[in-house]
């Protein structure tokens, strides 16, 4: 994390709940409940399976999605209750997406140029054609591609170079605050450390903060610094990323963590997946997010954290 001294939150998100078909018969809670934070230059990954809400959360903090209910605190301020076009340019400028699939978030209709100089044409960070020129070109060079790209189309692009210009297009109006959605869930295995060791090289020269979204936690325990696991729209554990990868107490972070592949056939006879069975909602003590250790949450019942801290300690020893 960037900085010295206690870190600073650049994002609060506080009982957030996304809703979708609100009282009809397909309602579906999407985010349901879930609080957390991000300090400045970390990066926090957030990892479910697919249709957990992982995605739907990330495009509600953005505002792609307005939120059911709670807040969404970005440098102190609310931007849940923005409702000015004005404001909310504003507020995009500092929080950008990088998107899962980089062929479909771009305009195939579009430029490589067009479609990077788009957001600084919006937000009149150029004076000059020329000066325009200049950024795109610099942006370019700066996640590895060439000038000459630039009169190129999407389709005449391989996966790994498409999703470098999203990732260009990201960085054209110098965002603080990045939200990575699954983006190299749809490349191929040989570019996704390409593109992973891109957006650390990036955050470090440009002093980014980012939220990695991602349904692989071993990739995310090498990006993150902080994690939190979701389960059907709720955040069922959260804490810093070796502790979770190393000790997940949870029974979903254990199945997901049983899932990771390893490169060992010794293993392989002997390991067994860890199948999760999630309890029955019944009436009595309320479920929340409980600390059972430094910086490390559980969702449980309040009866139940001692049992999480005997656990945890019971992994550690």
């Amino acid at each position: 994390m960037a900085g010295t001294g206690a870190p600073k939150k650049i994002l609060e998100v506080s009982h957030l709940k996304k809703t979708f078909n609100a009282g009809k018969s397909n309602e579906v809670t999407a985010v349901d409940d879930i609080s957390f934070c991000i300090y400045e230059g970390e990066t926090f990954g957030l990892v479910g399976e697919s249709g957990c809400g992982k995605s739907t959360t990330g495009k509600t903090i953005i505002r792609l999605y307005d939120p059911t209910s709670g807040s969404i605190l970005f440098e102190g301020e609310d931007v849940s209750k923005i409702r000015q076009r004005d404001t909310l340019l504003h507020f995009r400028r500092q929080v950008q997406m990088i998107f899962q699939d980089p062929y479909a978030s771009l305009d195939p209709r579009m430029k490589v140029k067009d479609i990077i100089s788009e957001g600084i044409k919006v937000h009149s960070l150029a004076k000059t054609k020329d000066e325009l020129e200049g950024q795109v070109e610099e942006l370019l060079a700066l996640v590895g591609l060439n000038a000459s790209h630039a009169n190129r189309y999407p389709h005449e692009f391989s996966g790994g170079q498409r999703q470098r210009i999203g990732i260009a297009r990201a960085l054209a109006i110098q965002p603080k605050f990045i939200i990575c959605d699954e983006p190299i869930s749809a490349l191929d295995v040989s570019i996704q450390a390409q593109v992973v060791n891109l957006l650390q090289e990036l955050q470090e020269k440009r002093h980014l903060t980012y939220l990695f979204i991602a349904h692989d936690l071993a990739l995310v325990k090498r990006i993150s610094n902080r994690i939190g696991v979701m389960y059907r729209g709720k955040l069922v554990e959260l804490g810093p990323s070796e502790e979770i990868y190393s000790y997940g107490v949870h029974p979903y972070t254990e199945s997901l963590l049983s899932a990771i592949p390893v490169a060992d056939p010794d293993y392989g006879k002997t390991h067994r997946r860890i199948v999760y069975h999630p309890e029955p909602d019944v009436k009595g003590e309320q479920m929340a997010l409980r600390q059972i250790a430094q910086d490390h949450y559980v969702y449980c019942k309040q009866s139940d954290r001692g049992f999480y801290q005997e656990k945890l300690e019971q992994k550690k020893l």
